[in-house]
């Protein structure tokens, strides 16, 4: 038993946040403190994502901040983990970038399918010694290690690793390896014992998560077997490709009550010579007939997609059959993003001839674009009432909660005597393009069950 103290941050998407989760268990269960402030930090770890090039630059800064640590303690190690140690690999304890005027700030990196290894690398590296552990797996996926989750609301599960779908801008095959996914009863064991514990929400995660299957079983019929272990749960999943939302997963989504309706359906361009160069594997006519597909069989869906801009040779007719594809399919949501050159993908060989100002204005014009998409999307929710799982308190006061819908929109309404990890039903009064506010009506659901007025 160490006795030490760990921190971590974590950066990126979803599934960094399920990694964090294991690595904090694996130390936990070798004796660490898991501990939220740095300050008094034995282990600094930093869990890191390389999808985007200012992704990259945080973390970078934040290695710069970690300096200050490592010289009021010399002996704190310090961490790296996940797509940035499988990039960079020893780059990271020798490149200048990574030490700031030769101060070595790295002990050791870890890539996301060698966690496993963090006790000894750690130990080792308080003997001096710096270590490494990277090499990608064809196996691995925590089966049998039980994530240290802080929620008791809201949980992430991952379900598969890896991607093997070589989109030609994407780092995700080369810092996550392949897929593999778990078998399907492992997963629903995890979810009842997050239902016997009193969990609310559980999100399915993987790079790929719609190409699920263990070989008995594909992603349809794990989505729809998780719903069915507490029908008071809601279900979510995260992140889709076009290419393997099938007819089947569609339905499901529509006829099981408790899986949102809402989709997260990456499209990264409306113009079909650009999604070719990136390897999409559809065009933008099988985009949209998947689309009006969805919407006939779920007519409340919310839909949210990413968008890149700026990729190698786009044109401005390029751009602009992205700009019409946003007002043809209307998204709740967007994750958009000017392109930056990923090592080792096939994209980095292609000359990068789309200026920065260029890139920056037309993302610019696509931002305000689906903003006004999203503020009219949120405004027809006006007067009506939806339900809403509890997550916490507003960022302004706690006299307000937060939550979000079954359509996974964010609604901030007055306190009123709810609780955190209720199901309430609140009515929406006002709306921006990022959130839906309202008061709670005199009658509304609690715990999925509708509570009584007063006596009449």
């Amino acid at each position: 038993m160490t006795g030490k103290k760990v921190y971590i941050e974590t950066y990126g998407c979803q599934m960094n946040v399920a990694d964090s989760e294991v690595v904090l268990s694996i130390l936990k269960k070798d004796g660490y403190e898991i501990i939220e402030d740095i300050s008094s930090a034995d282990v600094i770890l930093v869990n890191t994502c390389s999808v985007r090039e200012n992704a990259e630059e945080r973390i970078i800064g934040r290695l710069g901040e970690f300096k200050r640590h490592k010289m009021n303690n010399p002996d704190v190690v310090v961490g790296v983990l996940g797509c940035m140690a499988e990039k960079f690999r020893t780059k990271l304890f020798t490149d200048e970038k990574f030490n700031f005027k030769n101060y070595s700030i790295t002990d050791i990196v870890v890539g996301p399918d060698e966690y496993r290894k963090l006790p000894d690398l750690v130990s080792n590296a308080w003997h001096g010694e710096k270590g490494i552990a990277v090499k990608l797996s064809r196996v691995e996926n925590y089966d049998d290690i039980t994530p240290l989750r802080k929620s008791g609301i809201s949980a992430w599960i991952s379900v598969m690793r890896g991607c093997d779908k070589f989109c030609s801008f994407c780092v995700v095959p080369f810092t996550r390896g392949r897929e593999r996914s778990r078998p399907l009863q492992n997963i629903i064991d995890e979810v009842e014992t997050l239902a016997r514990t009193g969990y609310k929400e559980i999100t399915l995660l993987g790079q790929n998560v719609n190409s699920y299957s263990d070989g008995n079983f594909d992603f349809a019929d794990l989505i729809q077997k998780t719903a069915r272990v507490d029908r008071n749960i809601r279900i979510l999943f995260t992140t889709s490709h076009p290419q393997d939302m099938s007819d089947k997963l569609i339905d499901i989504i529509a006829t099981e009550p408790n899986i949102a309706k809402y989709i997260h359906l990456p499209v990264q361009s409306g113009s079909d010579r650009i999604l070719n160069l990136m390897n999409r594997n559809h065009d933008s006519d099988y985009y949209f007939k998947l689309i009006a597909k969805i919407k006939n069989f779920i007519p409340q869906v919310s839909l949210s997609t990413d968008i890149i801009t700026g990729y190698p040779s786009e044109t401005e007719t390029d751009h602009q059959l992205t700009i019409e594809l946003l007002k043809e399919v209307k998204f709740d949501g967007a994750f958009m993003f000017a392109y930056s050159p990923r090592e080792n993908t096939k994209a980095f060989s292609v000359p990068d001839d789309v200026s920065y100002e260029e890139k920056i204005r037309r993302l610019n014009e696509i931002i305000e674009l689906q903003n006004k998409i999203s503020l009219a999307n949120n405004t027809e929710l006006i007067g009506q009432k939806v339900k809403v799982l509890i997550e916490g308190y507003s960022k302004k006061t706690k006299d307000e909660l937060k939550g979000r819908t079954d359509r996974n929109k964010k609604v901030v309404f007055p306190k009123n005597g709810h609780d955190i990890g209720e199901y309430t039903e609140v009515l929406i009064a006002r709306a921006n393009s990022a959130t839906l506010f309202g008061s709670p009506p005199d009658e509304h659901l609690r715990n999925g069950h509708e509570r009584a007025g007063p006596p009449a």
